[in-house]
């Protein structure tokens, strides 16, 4: 549907219905058609789809026969994968919720394909994950939303650092409401979980903002519904992620995925005809300490979705089926080197890739790091999109219902979400600015933020996850309040903090970073995180340096204005930002400034 709301000549209630109707049309229409999982396997017969040849669906079984017959031993994941088929368990999921009953063992790993995750001890109920390509929604769908985690979850709605929403605090006996209405919507959680491709994320502002490359809503379209019909793209080694960057003014942080897709302009006089491009660059995973890596070659808009195909069925094929912690596409590539994986994928493709050296390239546009807070003007001329804060990434239910009551009141009714845990809502005349800013107010959010808050991050924390040890959103919320009220900072800051080793809150590219763990402090384990300084993302990308270990999350707050009060008294100029201040100390002077608090078990 058009962003404008009075294209077609429909009204924005009659769009926001065609929206929901088509949606729920597409995705009725993609979830019986896809082969049965154990099909993809090998396991049991079915009827052959059009768009995935037999070969293809046995893609998953050859590559664990592969396995077995080197005398390894699969994982527990793929042995629950081989032995039993999670599009298969409708009615076994259907009969535990109406017995209330939670899955055990290896079937609360299948639960995921279906976007339900079963997070005891954490919480005693599922969470339900969602896709949404590109991050792009409508009111219809958020009201939904909210009034299925009104009804069957925990009143709230969690934007996540993948563009995406959650729901918590589902019940045993409601998860079959959730995914029925779900479906109902248009929205699909289908493969959200598990070893499948994660949401497909992408510059929020695309097909708005005024310095674009590329409005890459289509490709990431393309992508998602590629994923839902290729039943093959639901057994990968491990969860993999994809993004497309069109240059605009709001980073997509596509440095940090799997595969990442980079609109660039080649001008005049290059080896290439003048237009614009992508670059594609392999095996972001910044949890490992690696961002992705241009991969050298020049792609045009209609081969990007293919060439990630042939990436994929190379890391299905090649991935490692028998330890989860080696099991992502980096790993892969560590093995064969660039140049040998890309050889694999192009046996894959009708023709070769086209290398081209990246100085054939012009210079891409900065990002902004406030553009995703505010009112900013749109490529159309008198629209303008807002970008409102969300606290860590919550929002009560009511608070949702109202974002999207100012989004088909004031806007054609999409509303975008972004990987920085927030939302923006677009195609807002100039003179209703206003009226949308006190709209907002009202809800009890804001559309402005302190620099100390502009970059804050945090995932779910130990108060929803199994695996976190802190619960990160509170300290995150402690932590921005302290700061704000003894320092004032002139220039914006990325503070992520994240609660485990899967680093989902990606504490290691903040400007401080942040990672959950237990600390010994007299005869008590507490809640408290190791510190990093100095990463960054993009044309900035950069690994933080840790500088503090161990630190109590009750000391945590005292140690950051210590560390900030020294960056603003030391710094070269006013224009240092403290990421480049920070890169220019060596080590052991910024643990010095950790070590002189003399904090439990600092660096």
């Amino acid at each position: 549907m058009s962003d404008s709301a009075t294209d077609q000549g429909f009204t924005a209630e009659q769009q926001q219905y065609l929206q929901g109707f088509y949606a729920g049309c597409e995705a009725l229409r993609a979830s019986p058609a896809l082969p049965t999982f154990a099909a993809t396997l090998g396991v049991s017969p079915t009827a052959k789809s059009d768009n995935c040849p037999a070969d293809e669906r046995r893609l998953h079984a050859n590559a664990q026969d592969k396995t077995l017959a080197e005398g390894k031993k699969l994982s527990p994941e793929e042995q629950a994968k081989r032995s039993k088929d999670p599009f298969q368990m409708w009615d076994e999921i259907a009969a535990n919720a109406a017995a209330g009953k939670f899955p055990k063992g290896t079937d609360i790993f299948l639960y995921k394909y279906h976007g339900l995750f079963f997070v005891a001890p954490a919480q005693n109920s599922f969470m339900c994950r969602m896709r949404f390509a590109g991050g792009m929604t409508n009111s219809h769908q958020l009201r939904g939303v909210a009034d299925l985690a009104e009804q069957f979850g925990g009143g709230y709605v969690d934007v996540t650092t993948r563009a995406n929403l959650q729901i918590r605090e589902i019940k045993a006996e409601h998860s079959m409401e959730i995914i029925n209405g779900l479906i109902d919507l248009g929205i699909v959680a289908r493969g959200s979980g598990a070893d499948n491709i994660r949401n497909i994320t992408a510059t929020p502002t695309a097909g708005i903002d005024p310095v674009e490359l590329f409005d890459v809503r289509p490709l990431c379209r393309e992508m998602h519904h590629y994923i839902i019909q290729h039943p093959e793209m639901y057994g990968l080694p491990r969860k993999f992620n994809i993004a497309f960057d069109g240059g605009g003014t709001i980073s997509a942080l596509a440095d940090t995925n799997d595969v990442g897709f980079f609109s660039v302009r080649v001008g005049e006089g290059k080896c290439l005809p003048p237009g614009i491009y992508f670059r594609m660059e392999l095996g972001g995973i910044t949890g490992h300490g690696d961002f992705a890596r241009d991969a050298g070659i020049m792609l045009r808009a209609d081969q990007c979705v293919q060439v990630a195909a042939a990436v994929l069925k190379v890391f299905l094929r090649e991935g490692d089926r028998t330890d989860r912690k080696k099991a992502r596409l980096k790993y892969v590539l560590d093995r064969f080197g660039h140049e040998g994986f890309l050889k694999e994928v192009e046996k894959l493709l009708p023709q070769p890739l086209t290398r081209t050296p990246l100085h054939e390239c012009e210079s891409r546009q900065k990002t902004n790091p406030l553009a995703h807070f505010g009112a900013h003007p749109q490529r159309q001329e008198g629209l303008h999109y807002v970008g409102v804060v969300l606290p860590v990434g919550r929002l009560q239910c009511d608070q949702v219902r109202g974002l999207a009551d100012i989004a088909q009141r004031y806007g054609s009714g999409t509303v975008r979400l972004t990987v920085w845990q927030n939302l923006l809502i677009s195609d807002i005349r100039t003179s209703d600015l206003p009226d949308v800013e006190k709209a907002i107010e009202a809800l009890g959010l804001t559309t402005s933020v302190t620099n100390i808050r502009a970059g804050l991050v945090a995932c779910t924390g130990n108060a929803g996850c199994r695996f976190a040890a802190a619960n990160t959103k509170l300290h995150a919320k402690q932590l921005a309040e302290y700061l704000e009220q003894r320092l004032e900072l002139d220039q914006p800051l990325n503070i992520h903090l994240t609660g485990c080793h899967h680093s989902c809150a990606q504490h290691y590219i903040g400007d401080i970073g942040m990672l959950a763990t237990k600390v010994a402090v007299g005869e008590e384990m507490v809640e408290g995180y190791h510190v990093f300084v100095g990463g960054g993302y993009g044309e900035n990308r950069e690994i933080g340096r840790q500088i503090a270990t161990g630190v109590p999350a009750s000391e945590l707050p005292q140690l950051l204005e210590r560390i900030l009060l020294h960056y603003l008294s030391h710094r070269s100029d006013d224009e240092q930002s403290f990421r480049d201040w920070s890169r220019a100390q060596d080590l052991t002077s910024l643990l010095s400034i950790t070590s002189s608090l003399q904090l439990a078990g600092a660096a």
